[in-house]
């Protein structure tokens, strides 16, 4: 698998995840979070591999734990704490992120 330079787009292979996006736009850094919570919903274990070896497995626990639970399908987010090792998930409460948000 080739190696990516952080602010490259993502690979073609993710445009199937990403129907909801203007594809061409996303960039791997800004777009971080949302690049993260998408690949964990609805990519299949080689868009996971690629997320790991490009972002890093505690990257994505950090997005995992401040981002709310109920933007994961349960599923995919119990497989991805099982795989990363993620013993607790602290879930962030959807009123805090709101709030947190608004006041940034």
């Amino acid at each position: 698998m080739r190696e990516f330079a952080r602010g490259d787009k993502l690979p073609d292979f993710f445009e199937p995840i990403f129907w909801s996006y203007n594809f061409s736009s996303i960039d791997s850094q800004k777009n971080k979070k949302t690049v993260i919570v998408n690949t964990i919903n609805y990519g299949n274990w080689e868009h996971w591999a690629w997320i790991v070896n490009y972002y890093g497995k505690e990257a994505i626990k950090e997005v995992i734990e401040n981002t709310p639970a109920s933007e994961f399908r349960k599923p995919a987010l119990k497989l991805i704490s099982i795989l990363l090792g993620i013993k607790e998930i602290r879930y962030a409460r959807r009123s805090d992120y709101i709030r947190r948000n608004k006041s940034s």
